[in-house]
């Protein structure tokens, strides 16, 4: 990358090359990985690491869900982020463009078989499945009677009132 190419001038060489994805996804990569790297580092007691495909999904996950709670699968959709291997293409990308460094190790297969969106993002707003009890069937409605007028309810506890005194 040349020294006074800013990053959004290196963002517009990328989505030139690849529209796949809004720009606003670079933006929530980069803001992932930093959330994830301090992340780990809290965990490590302040040690600063290279962080795997894998870590960064989870990363990724805990960071969608804190900024965008419910709404995080319709804004990752709407960016054009369906699937964990599209977080990869976007790393991908900026690595390809020296926005990002990775090692000899790093590939784009380490974000393959990572979760599904709809388990990742959907499931933990849904309320939790409850046991179903058993289906009974049961008639509330009064019997008719031959005549199709609705039966009086029979109590013998008290007498039907009459019109005589």
């Amino acid at each position: 990358m040349e020294l006074n190419r800013s990053y959004e001038d290196v963002l517009e060489v990328i989505i030139a090359g690849d529209s796949r994805y809004d720009r606003l996804a670079y933006h929530f990569v980069r803001e992932g990985l930093d959330y994830t790297q301090e992340s780990i580092s809290k965990q490590e007691e302040g040690a600063m690491r290279h962080i795997s495909g894998q870590e960064l999904l989870g990363g990724m996950r805990a960071y969608a869900l804190e900024q965008y709670g419910p709404m995080a699968l319709t804004v990752l959709n709407e960016w054009g982020i369906e699937r964990c291997e599209d977080f990869g293409e976007i790393v991908f990308n900026m690595v390809e463009n020296e926005l990002l460094a990775k090692t000899e190790e790093d590939s784009r297969d380490d974000f393959s078989g990572g979760y599904t969106f709809d388990e990742a993002f959907r499931q933990p707003f849904l309320p939790p499945e409850q046991p179903q009890p058993h289906a009974v069937q049961r008639n509330l409605s009064p019997v008719k009677d031959a005549s199709g007028d609705r039966a009086k309810p029979s109590n013998p506890a008290q007498p039907e009132s009459t019109d005589k005194p």
